[in-house]
């Protein structure tokens, strides 16, 4: 019995290997079992403080009835809806993509329904975003749109993302600040100059990072950020420091491992209420905001992080992109049921590629991270944000060797590709940089006679979006 085991076990061994390289398509896309494993650990590390950072958001924010949202609750919503969300990224799309609640989303979800419904009214429009969304990709309009795009806009929206990514790190590493009134409006540092250990923990973690990135260190990511945090646990132990200098996350040793997961949030959605509590008006321009923010947000990520995964062709359309927007769609809907936001692609999700990260394999590593982190949120919360902004500046830096795809000799594409790049980090938004790119690349055409030169969709979405910069004034004339 014994040698009969001996002999199987090998083969069975082959056999589960091979069904998993089929599924995925690893061997297909270049990659191996090791690489997405550390992909998906890279990916989970960088967007962990996810968990603590938007319920912090929520919890600061009351309904029209006065009313907060507990804590505990909304960080098992969001670990719950990550986790759910990332695993059938993985599964169904088969992209090394991580969602969580969108932080384009989840101001809008705070400061512009909650304080004209209750929170399940809220929660609700969240809800029907998804199923909207779910609609537009499922009818294939949503690729359709996507597919209408430039491609040059595209690689300008890669660009951009990686421009907006590493800005993100910069500022929440403390190496970027608010300038003040009198002066520019960002400086080095909170007054012009660095200070403070949490920057020297990410310097430490960043000029690491760069030194095995570049000498091809297998994990050099994962490695760095976990150097750093070592690193900050250490400094935040002996070392006399304002605790708010760190942000969300202060870098301790955790008093507990495991937490009790409260679902008190689950189910807790009412989608039609808001129209009834806040007004048609109100509830319908809330909607659009959260439409068109989850929309092209999601999009120029799944751009973005794909193209630097190298699974667009040569004409710049992504393969099964149709089932990704879907389940970027239900992750909205899982979000909105599950009481924590709307859950989207994130940006983060490129610092798993950067590790080599290639298929959804990675996804359903980081999802699962996600899910065990409802019971061990006390651990998820040793990473300071310090540690892990050095993976978005690097990860920034691959992204903008895309540029070298767009054609600067010629300004009708040049012009629409700079403000697509430079309004993300500029504005802090996704959203409002693909706007700027395609109302450019409309007028600059049509200004030039070349009519048919623009997809009626191009057309359509422009509208769209001049609609959108101009919805605070258009609310004013419809209320007038």
């Amino acid at each position: 019995m014994t040698e009969v085991q001996t002999r199987t076990s090998p083969a069975a061994t082959i056999a589960e290997r091979s069904a998993l390289d089929r599924f995925f398509r690893l061997s297909a896309r270049g990659s191996t079992v090791t690489r997405e494993i550390r992909g998906g650990i890279t990916t989970f590390v960088a967007m962990a403080y996810v968990i603590l950072l938007v319920p912090l958001i929520l919890a600061g924010a009351t309904d029209i009835d006065g009313k907060h949202l507990s804590i505990a609750q909304l960080t098992t919503a969001t670990a719950f809806s990550a986790g759910l969300s990332t695993v059938l990224m993985g599964l169904v799309g088969n992209v090394p993509l991580a969602l969580a609640a969108g932080l384009g989303v989840v101001p809008v979800v705070a400061f512009q329904a909650a304080p004209h419904m209750t929170w399940p009214q809220t929660m609700g429009l969240v809800l029907l975003m998804g199923v909207i969304i779910v609609i537009l990709a499922a009818t294939g309009l949503r690729t359709m749109i996507i597919n209408a795009i430039p491609l040059a806009l595209k690689n300008a929206i890669g660009v951009g993302i990686g421009m907006f990514i590493a800005m993100i790190g910069l500022v929440s590493a403390g190496v970027v600040g608010h300038g003040s009134a009198s002066g520019p409006p960002v400086s080095l540092g909170p007054d012009g100059h660095l200070q403070g250990w949490p920057v020297v923990v990410f310097g430490v973690g960043l000029l690491l990072m760069i030194a095995l990135y570049i000498r091809k260190v297998p994990g050099a990511i994962l490695i760095s950020i976990a150097v750093a945090t070592v690193l900050a646990v250490v400094i935040n132990a002996v070392a006399t420091i304002d605790p708010k200098s760190w942000g969300t996350v202060v870098p301790k040793a955790p008093s507990r491992l495991f937490a009790v997961p409260d679902f008190g949030l689950m189910l807790h959605v009412d989608p039609f209420g808001g129209f009834v509590r806040a007004g048609a008006l109100t509830a319908g321009v809330v909607l659009f905001t959260l439409v068109l923010t989850g929309f092209f947000d999601a999009m120029g990520t799944v751009f973005g992080v794909c193209d630097e995964a190298g699974l667009l062709d040569e004409k710049g359309t992504m393969p099964g992109l149709g089932r990704v927007l879907t389940m970027d769609g239900l992750a909205q809907i899982i979000g909105g049921a599950s009481g924590g936001a709307g859950s989207t692609v994130y940006v983060e999700s490129a610092t798993g590629v950067g590790e080599g990260a290639r298929t959804g394999l990675t996804s359903l590593v980081s999802g699962g991270l996600f899910c065990l982190a409802i019971f061990f949120t006390p651990i998820a919360g040793v990473v300071p944000i310090q540690a892990a902004a050095p993976a978005l500046v690097l990860v920034g830096a691959l992204m903008m060797t895309q540029a070298r795809k767009i054609d600067w000799s010629d300004m009708e594409v040049a012009v629409p590709a700079f403000l697509t790049i430079v309004a993300m980090p500029f504005t802090y938004s996704i959203t409002n940089g693909v706007g700027a790119g395609l109302i450019s690349y409309t007028v600059i055409k049509a200004a030039r006679g070349r009519f048919r030169e623009i997809h009626w969709l191009v057309w359509v979405v422009s509208a769209v979006f001049a609609c959108y910069f101009a919805i605070s004034g258009i609310e004013v004339l419809l209320r007038g």
